[in-house]
């Protein structure tokens, strides 16, 4: 039986999810295990996650995957490298093929850019763009055509994750292969393309109370239609809670504050009154919203660049169905792998069941009473 993993965040979960988990099938055989690697409660854009990591595993089990396990979150917070290094080292060693979708599906292409980026000329080219004043993107797409690369295909934010994941294939030295497919639509849009939809554009109608359904997976609707909502913005003000009682010392440990970033960002905080004054106070060409948003989601966490450094010492188990067990079965003789809601005797679960208990904190409609980790359960798909 081959083995396909996903690596993805589900929010929400919508038609373009559901097709990547068919076109697996009609390229691989209908056979085909799929596996999600997901996102939990807190997603790669510096945010909560709209719905419960429990319900978009559901559907996704619902749309047709067999086993949804939860990225951890330190892995979830990172930069993409981070986030693509992260979820390759889970699903390296026992999935057979890793699918992604890429506005360019091409991996010879693809490949060719993860190799210059691992190669010892990249290093020194990106610090000389860098020390230039470019952002970081514009810093490694320079670097890249220095090498005489078309460095193009890096304009595109799925592509951008794509190439991330044949780096950490390629340094990690994994058997998985990957399998490219192509994403049509913009991952930015604000309005929902019937085929493509972005998940942006679903996020917004969903909090704005409007109708989404048809671009959501029939069998996965339901379970979302009452489903409480989470937004960033719930949470104000016991994010600026946090951030008004932080240290010096903490803020310096806080990841993404290398070259006094985390300094800045400080003085943002202790003079600014919302978020998003705090965000256009600290963020510049060279920084972008998305490291700020991540600095300030990991803040209120009390997350550091030190935590985002250590391997999860487990993955969770959320969702599965029969196909999915005994691929789980598999994985287990290479990892570790906890049930939904199942102890540790570590510091990083009781982080971890704290966390959970902070995600309700950005419940649109009401707060939501703490513990939810020591009720959460696997869902069986008979």
């Amino acid at each position: 039986m081959k083995i396909v993993g996903i690596i993805c965040e589900y929010n929400p979960l919508h038609l373009g999810h559901k097709k990547q988990i068919d076109t697996i099938r009609s390229l691989c055989g209908s056979e085909t295990a799929v596996v999600c690697l997901m996102s939990g409660n807190f997603v790669q854009r510096g945010a909560p996650a709209i719905i419960d990591k429990s319900t978009r595993a559901k559907a996704a089990i619902l749309a047709g995957a067999d086993l949804v396990l939860e990225l951890p979150v330190e892995y979830a917070l990172s930069s993409a490298e981070g986030f693509a290094a992260g979820g390759v080292s889970i699903l390296g060693p026992f999935c057979h093929h890793l699918c992604f979708g890429a506005e360019d599906a091409d991996g010879t292409a693809l490949m060719r850019l993860a190799k210059a980026l691992l190669s010892d000329e990249f290093p020194p080219r990106l610090r000389t763009a860098l020390e230039s004043g470019c952002s970081f993107p514009a810093a490694r797409q320079r670097a890249l055509e220095e090498m005489g690369l078309d460095a193009s295909l890096l304009a595109s934010p799925n592509n951008i994750l794509a190439v991330e994941y044949c780096k950490a294939i390629l340094s990690q030295r994994c058997a998985m292969s990957p399998l490219p497919i192509h994403r049509g639509g913009d991952y930015h849009d604000e309005r929902p393309d019937d085929e493509n939809p972005s998940a942006t554009a679903l996020r917004r109608l969903m909090l704005d109370g409007r109708e989404w359904s048809r671009w959501a997976p029939e069998p996965a609707y339901p379970i979302f239609e009452n489903a409480p909502l989470h937004a960033l913005e719930a949470g104000e003000r016991a994010i600026l809670g946090k951030l008004r009682t932080m240290t010096d010392d903490e803020f310096e440990a806080l990841p993404y504050g290398s070259e006094g970033l985390w300094r800045k960002f400080m003085h943002a905080c202790r003079s600014c009154t919302t978020l998003e004054q705090i965000v256009a106070a600290t963020k510049s060409k060279r920084y972008t919203r998305t490291r700020i948003d991540r600095m300030l989601l990991c803040a209120f966490l009390g997350l550091t660049a030190e935590d985002l450094c250590f391997p999860a010492p487990y993955t969770r188990v959320l969702a599965f169905n029969d196909t999915g067990r005994t691929v789980l079965k598999e994985a287990r003789k290479t990892g570790a792998f906890l049930n939904a809601g199942e102890r540790h005797d570590s510091d990083y679960c009781r982080r971890e069941f704290l966390m959970g208990s902070l995600y309700g904190l950005f419940a649109a409609a009401a707060p939501e009473a703490p513990g939810p980790e020591e009720r959460r359960r696997v869902y069986y798909h008979r």
